[in-house]
């Protein structure tokens, strides 16, 4: 749900005269990635007023008691503490060391502090949470990364997670998805400060796409059977991998209530409870990415690929597909994923692929010439491959070597003609 400046809500609170929104505070923790923290440090940190990027002014400032412990044992040292929050407009949380750990009370006041003067708050990635436990995403919509995003809407239920997208803006608070994803938001935040221009000039000194959306992204979303990492202890857990076990099969959200001795609404209440998902709707999206990984690894057609995946039809594939994805399951095919494998052929599909092959290497390198003298007294030729634009009919060329090679004087059959036993 990524919005234009235009679009922004008018909600946003006005900003405290003592700060300006050009000051950007990014705000880090001990045990945090340091790639995901140094997002928002390279976006706004250095001066690029020679590319046409205007300048903002950074302020780190340390979460939590020093020193700050990164990525491969690094330590950090921030300039500035929670109190020079105060002074920005702009309040970045670039990542949380761990989704099941509950953020600082210190650091947490402080965010709802400047959220309550008008400050813009930005969570990137796993920052949500610390977001979310401050309280600034309840009621608002929000995105994370794809692995956390269940866990995120078990545990803050008022929070409408939406992993599909690449980021959301909801006026004065803004999330994003994983890591490429900050760095589109960032972007954003620059283009909506300055314009296209500025922003368009910053992605060219970073060498990323100006702008990116999750529908521009096509067939690269991909959806997961993610679910939040308490549910191994959870009643429900056997009842999911059934369910993930046989997604081929036609079965609905009763036959799943049945499964774990509940009543439907019983059964809704806990999965919602677990997941932050309807049940349906996580059957739903689970059978779309199984139909997502068929299309990019086999050669079923899209009727074979429904039945594969439990839907009752392929119009009923087609329709969920498109709502999920935003393009139907054949033009999701058309563009797989740059360095997914090709489909594997059936095997009955395999053999007649691998047939040729061994055909030629039966016959020989002369095998053209060995048909020549029993085609010519049928009053045929042998023709090349794709004589005349025409490809020869499915079995045409297998029949042909068999008479050949495997019985006495060769005898072709011509397409459509029954074979009829020798001798």
């Amino acid at each position: 749900m990524s919005q234009d400046s235009a679009a922004v809500p008018d909600a946003a609170r006005k900003l405290a005269a003592r700060r300006r929104r050009e000051i950007v505070a990014v705000l880090l923790f001990s045990g945090g990635p340091i790639f995901e923290s140094s997002i928002p440090l390279s976006v706004f940190g250095i001066d690029r007023q020679d590319a046409g990027v205007p300048r903002y002014r950074l302020l780190v400032c340390a979460g939590e008691d020093a020193p700050l412990r990164t990525t491969g044992g690094l330590e950090l040292s921030a300039p500035y503490g929670l109190e020079a929050i105060s002074r920005a407009g702009t309040v970045v949380v670039p990542a949380w060391r761990s989704i099941t750990q509950a953020p600082p009370p210190a650091a947490l006041d402080a965010l709802r502090r400047a959220h309550e003067e008008g400050a813009r708050i930005v969570g990137l990635c796993t920052g949500a949470f610390v977001l979310a436990a401050a309280g600034l995403l309840d009621g608002r919509p929000a995105t994370t990364h794809w692995m956390y995003a269940p866990t995120l809407a078990k545990r803050y239920p008022s929070v409408h997670v939406d992993p599909r997208e690449l980021f959301v803006d909801d006026g004065d608070v803004l999330t994003s998805a994983g890591t490429a994803a900050g760095i589109d938001l960032c972007l954003h935040i620059v283009r909506t400060d300055h314009g296209a221009d500025a922003a368009n000039a910053l992605a060219r000194r970073l060498v990323v796409p100006p702008r990116r959306t999750a529908s521009d992204m096509g067939h690269q979303r991909y959806l997961d059977r993610s679910l939040p990492e308490e549910i191994g202890a959870d009643p429900l857990a056997e009842v999911v991998a059934w369910a993930l076990e046989h997604l081929h099969e036609q079965f609905d959200v009763e036959t799943l209530a049945a499964r774990a001795y509940m009543s439907r609404r019983t059964f809704d209440r806990r999965f919602r409870s677990l997941t932050g998902s309807a049940p349906l709707q996580w059957l739903i999206t689970q059978r779309v990415l199984q139909a997502q990984r068929l299309l990019e690894t086999s050669d079923y057609s899209v009727d074979e690929v429904a039945g594969r995946c439990g839907f009752r039809s392929p119009v009923a594939l087609r329709g969920h597909f498109r709502r999920q994805l935003g393009a139907s399951p054949a033009a999701y095919r058309a563009r797989r994923p740059h360095g997914a494998p090709e489909p594997a052929l059936r095997p009955e599909r395999a053999d007649r692929a691998e047939r040729p092959e061994r055909e030629r290497a039966a016959l020989g390198a002369s095998g053209g010439e060995r048909f020549a003298p029993a085609l010519a007294g049928h009053g045929l030729a042998a023709a090349e491959p794709g004589e005349a634009g025409k490809p020869q009919p499915e079995g045409y060329a297998s029949r042909l070597a068999e008479a050949a090679v495997g019985r006495g004087p060769a005898r072709p059959v011509l397409p459509g003609q029954r074979e009829r036993p020798v001798g």
